[in-house]
């Protein structure tokens, strides 16, 4: 190739990259010379005039055909005035005609960085040229004017430039600025530009500027380079981001650039396209290569996914990378990782290996969290709670956690007979924390050992602390049956007869069923548990609620998995966490499934978001919390039948707490506004008759009992006798 087709073949590569990405195996436009403003001492030094280094890629478009050596100067696409593409000299230019201006200028004020970047674009348009060995030897300058404005270009001020030029063109007409100068300036204002809608995600605008200025596109551009990869990648251009980032791996030596290319492109790209830009790898340090703490974040990123999403995809490569990572440096937050992971994907016994492991090193809440699960699995729950004792106040989740563990513990067949400080210590934590599940275990836990009194305290206590707890209210009635106190037993029937079949019809002694945990327990141990919780709430159970169900929530619920141990106690968020929150209500723990149905939420998007409020509503509802339930109904819009259900069951509760207050006048309106959109319960027309007796409206208290009789509910002759009572009271004795 001849000296002048070289010189003519540096200029319209760089010209070219602003319509096309070529292909590497473009072998004419390989010998080209790209990246012509290198920066620094060596790249000034050494690199050679017919360096082989590829074009970059091509902003739009397909790849067009490459111009041969013959026709290259024909071929020369037109230059765009806004932004000139790199500098190339006129057609039959000699080394003599170099315009030497910016280099002796960046020589005189010490500028080392912009000298050398200048003395390697004159190399690349003048193989014949020879730098100076000293440019400041070269006389100065005599055109002050000029050095100011080469100064301002320096300087950054290229709007100060700009008028400059323009001022002394109008004070001198013939005076022409250089051409170096202009080409520098529309390329500098043509680089702000580029910046400034990068800032402002105006992503077609940094396309479009980098096309029309393909002279940004070099190794002393990089960051040029990572905005153009970035507005690829956000504008669902993905390939073309990668061969932007590409680009610079394979073309540009600064290691601390290489590294932060790919740093950038994480983000930005899927792992397969990433896994490209890792190929390019070079040895770094300690026969590590360059890349090696983004592939051990890349694999914690994959496994942590995995553990968070059980369904999601996790190479088995990237399990074992991490495990060997964790086995070598011995981090805790690896081994951490590879336990939830483990115990997300059912392998229980991996898993507390490696929460086991992390423990060791550092015994954080989530570590003993994490291990206590996975102990949870292994049916050891007497090491769990061990594990999770002193972390058990942390959070709520591991709170829940905890005492899942206690009710485990004492739950197991045969009751186990525990160290006095062990059962101290689980006494006093559920005490304190009026803990519902774990009172109804110590309730059994002491049935089983014959300690009939002190169980009927701690079944009172899950009671007073959770009212719908149907299975303390049965526990209460067996250890009521146990102790002889049959009219005790009556009681609780009556409270609960609309609400347990197994409470309505216990008629014996009941020795030998399967809902009674402690039910085949061993005989008479010396094992104490002490005299029931120090703050019992006393009393019987909670009497029966007046409303019944609007929402129907288990026939409408969304399809749904059965749930393990990890799904209820482990951290989730979005899709999984709605699926928790269902599998809460399912074991009619609303309280836990509000929280559940709350991570969902926040987490989710979509649906999900829709079914984590509609979810989160109705466990309000079976709470009784009228008002954190319309809250909740507000929070994203429903269907049509969804909203209806709901606005019934809010009104109810509204309805039942006026009703109790004795306010009502305010329960009538509030079953006035649920009668406009559902039928109205036989249980809320009792309420109903009782309201208007009350507010002596004695027709309509009368309409509504004689309706409730002539349906056959026995609600409707009581009713009816209340207003003969109001009507003519029997005098009192």
């Amino acid at each position: 190739m001849s000296k002048t087709a070289m010189a003519i073949l540096a200029g319209l590569v760089a010209g070219a990259i602003g319509a096309y990405w070529l292909t590497d195996n473009s072998a004419d436009v390989a010998s080209s010379q790209f990246g012509l403003a290198e920066v620094g001492n060596e790249v000034a030094e050494q690199q050679p005039a017919t360096k082989n280094t590829p074009p970059a890629p091509a902003l739009e478009g397909n790849s067009a055909p490459v111009p041969s050596d013959e026709n290259l100067a024909q071929t020369a696409p037109a230059q765009t005035p806004s932004a000139p593409a790199a500098t190339q000299p006129p057609a039959g230019s000699q080394a003599s005609d170099v315009d030497e201006t910016a280099l002796r200028y960046f020589a005189r004020q010490g500028d080392t960085k912009r000298l050398q970047a200048e003395i390697a674009r004159l190399r690349a348009l003048y193989p014949d040229w020879t730098p100076p060995a000293d440019p400041l030897a070269v006389p100065p300058q005599t055109d002050a004017q000029l050095d100011q404005m080469w100064q301002l270009y320096s300087q950054g001020k290229y709007a100060e430039l700009r008028k400059t030029i323009a001022d002394r063109r109008i004070r001198e007409p013939n005076w022409q600025p250089p051409q170096d100068l202009l080409d520098r300036l529309a390329v500098a204002e043509a680089r702000e530009r580029l910046i400034n809608a990068s800032n402002l995600k105006q992503f077609e605008t940094v396309v479009r500027v980098a096309a029309d200025t393909p002279s940004l596109l070099t190794c002393s551009e990089v960051d040029v380079l990572w905005r153009v990869a970035e507005a690829f990648a956000m504008t669902s251009r993905s390939d073309r981001a990668r061969d932007a980032y590409l680009y610079v791996l394979k073309n540009c030596e600064n290691p601390a650039e290489r590294l932060a290319t790919v740093q950038k492109a994480l983000p930005l790209l899927p792992r397969d396209l990433l896994d490209q830009l890792l190929a390019t790898e070079k040895p770094g340090p300690d026969d590590a290569g360059e890349f090696a703490a983004i592939r051990a974040d890349l694999v914690r990123e994959s496994v942590a996914a995995g553990g968070a999403d059980p369904p999601a995809t996790v190479p088995e490569a990237d399990v074992t990378t991490l495990e060997s990572l964790a086995q070598r440096d011995g981090l805790a937050a690896d081994a951490r990782l590879l336990g939830w992971y483990y115990l997300r994907h059912e392998d229980a016994a991996r898993a507390e290996k490696w929460f086991s492991t992390a423990r060791r090193t550092e015994d954080t809440a989530e570590t003993s969290q994490g291990l206590a699960l996975a102990l949870l699995e292994l049916n050891r729950p007497a090491e769990a709670e061990d594990a999770l004792y002193k972390w058990r106040d942390a959070s709520d989740t591991v709170r829940t956690v905890y005492f899942a563990a206690v009710a485990e513990l004492l739950a197991l067949q045969p009751p186990p007979s525990l160290e006095p400080m062990v059962l101290q210590r689980i006494v006093s934590a559920v005490a304190a924390a009026k803990n519902a599940t774990g009172a109804q275990q110590l309730g059994w836990y002491a049935h089983a050992f014959g300690q009939e009194e002190t169980a009927g305290q701690w079944f009172s206590a899950a009671l007073g602390w959770k009212p719908d707890d149907e299975a303390s209210a049965y526990g209460l009635a067996v250890v009521r049956m146990a102790l002889g106190d049959k009219k005790g037993v009556t009681e609780i029937q009556r409270q609960w007869a609309d609400r347990s079949e197994r409470i309505a019809t216990m008629t014996g002694p009941q020795v030998k069923t399967a809902a009674v945990p402690f039910a085949n327990g061993p005989k008479r141990q010396t094992t104490e548990v002490r005299d029931g919780p120090s703050d019992a709430v006393s009393g019987e159970a909670a009497p029966a609620s007046t409303t019944g169900s609007d929402s129907g929530d288990a026939a409408r619920q969304p399809n749904r998995r059965g749930c393990s141990k990890t799904d209820l106690y482990s951290p989730a968020t979005g899709e999984a966490a709605l699926t928790r929150g269902w599998c809460l209500m399912e074991l009619n723990r609303p309280s836990e499934a509000v929280v559940a149905f709350e991570a969902a939420f926040q987490g989710g998007r979509g649906a999900v978001q829709r079914d984590a409020a509609w979810g989160q509503t109705l466990a309000y509802v079976r709470l009784g919390l009228a008002d954190e339930a319309a809250v909740a109904a507000a929070r994203m819009p429903q269907t049509h039948e969804r909203t209806l259900d709901l606005e019934a069951s809010i009104l109810s509760l509204r309805a039942t707490g006026f009703f109790e207050k004795k306010r009502y006048a305010e329960t009538i309106l509030a079953l006035d506004q649920r009668a406009r959109i559902a039928p109205e319960r036989l249980d809320l027309m009792t309420m109903r008759g009782y309201a208007y007796l009350a507010l002596r409206r004695i027709n309509e208290a009368r309409q509504i009992f004689q309706a409730l009789a002539a349906a056959g509910d026995p609600q409707g002759q009581r009713g009816l006798g209340a207003v003969r009572a109001t009507i003519d009271p029997t005098p009192q004795d």
